[in-house]
């Protein structure tokens, strides 16, 4: 069978409402059209553009988009990730460990551009399931189950009210979930780490490896920098970078696209400039700033209500230190979509799907939150932390070579 072909299934002949096209919600889309299951996606944006920065896509989640028939297409857009290396604050190599591929997996880890991968997912929902799949300007508001069916209600931009009707209801509206709003409404704002970030994308030359991922600093002042192309004709890449810094409050409520001042951080790093990379360098010259508290929410017992369910951050968020957010997003599509074709019955699947992903992520937010406070600076004890957080989080290269 193709990866892209619709299995026979006993899912099929649902459909399925999800709220969001980002990375989430796209890749659900694809898995769910390839178990033959009917899917259409509503995103509050009124027109869907390339945002973002660098992110990246662990083996676990490239093993997934392999089944897609998408992981060619992400790894001609992104950095086939060689290693992860630690330095302290004078540049100075303190352990190094390798990645993907390299690492013993069987599939690559991938550093790329955010926008560019959704790219990638957002034209292969229009080309599978249609260009009418997938509904701009609608902010979804709330929903009720009748009559075997589950309708979501949604505003768009000029205050007119639409409404849908399907099988299931698939919240992938992230951090700020309107969904997970309504089931847990006293759940309040995103629990914050103490921990500011600030993420810009610069070129300039390859450095080490030139598939290098680097880690400098520790706890207090951390920068962190990859490489999401390769050498163009003039031997520039892109830089994908983040600078960490402690904040006492957030100031303002967290926005992935709010843009950064350089002033607010730059002091701090001005001389961060080593043989091997020059830091401050990539900072002063970013093709633009964001910035972002580090924050996360804390796990919920249960994600499933009726015919309605959570996905990705709506369900987990997590903190950004793992590499794993839209790693575990991509998990969730797989999991609900083979949940969703194993029944007839649209509430087993949901409660299936819950009852798969979300004692795995429960795990994955808490490993997420003693990795933000991890300050070793001995080799022994920094390989040791990071295996312990591999297994935990299930990308450990035994786990995801034999499932």
């Amino acid at each position: 069978m193709m990866p892209f072909e619709g299995a026979k299934r006993k899912g099929r002949g649902m459909e399925a409402i999800i709220v969001g096209a980002g990375i989430g919600g796209l890749t659900t889309a694809l898995f769910l059209h390839q178990k033959g299951i009917s899917a259409r996606l509503y995103e509050s944006a009124r027109e869907l553009r390339e945002l973002g920065v660098g992110i990246n896509l662990l083996p676990h989640a490239t093993k997934e988009l392999e089944r897609l028939g998408l992981l060619d297409q992400v790894k001609a857009n992104g950095v086939l990730t060689r290693e992860v290396s630690r330095f302290d604050e004078h540049g100075t190599f303190i352990s190094s460990d390798p990645r993907g591929m390299f690492a013993g997996y069987k599939w690559p880890q991938v550093s790329t551009h955010r926008g560019k991968f959704q790219r990638v997912l957002l034209d292969s929902v229009r080309a599978r399931l249609g260009v009418d799949k997938i509904v701009p300007d609608r902010r979804f508001t709330d929903f009720e189950e009748k009559d075997g069916k589950v309708t979501a209600r949604f505003v768009d931009f000029s205050g007119n009210t639409h409404t849908a009707s399907g099988d299931v209801l698939i919240a992938a509206d992230g951090i700020h979930s309107r969904m997970r709003e309504i089931f847990y409404p006293n759940q309040g704002a995103p629990s914050y780490s103490g921990i500011f970030l600030w993420r810009g994308i610069s070129r300039a030359r390859p450095f080490l490896t030139g598939a290098s991922m680097v880690a400098v600093g520790r706890r207090e002042q951390k920068f962190i920098a990859y490489p999401i192309t390769y050498p163009d004709a003039q031997g520039m890449v892109t830089i994908n970078w983040l600078a960490e810094l402690p904040r006492a409050e957030m100031l303002q409520p967290e926005d992935w696209n709010r843009k950064g001042d350089l002033a607010d951080f730059y002091p701090q790093f001005e001389n961060w400039k080593w043989n091997w990379l020059d830091a401050a360098s990539l900072m002063r010259h970013a093709d633009g700033i964001y910035e972002f508290p580090m924050v996360d929410r804390d796990p919920i017992p249960k994600w499933s209500f009726g015919r309605a369910t959570l996905l990705g951050d709506a369900a987990h968020a997590m903190y950004p230190v793992g590499s794993n957010g839209s790693s575990q997003a991509i998990l969730d599509g797989a999991a609900i979509a083979e949940a969703l074709a194993a029944t007839k019955d649209p509430i087993a699947g949901l409660a299936a799907y819950e009852a798969e992903r979300l004692p795995a992520t429960t795990k994955t937010v808490q490993a997420h939150r003693e990795r933000a406070v991890e300050n070793a600076t001995d080799r022994d004890q920094i390989e040791a932390n990071t295996r312990k957080f591999q297994e935990t989080v299930g990308f450990d290269v035994e786990s995801v070579n034999r499932q």
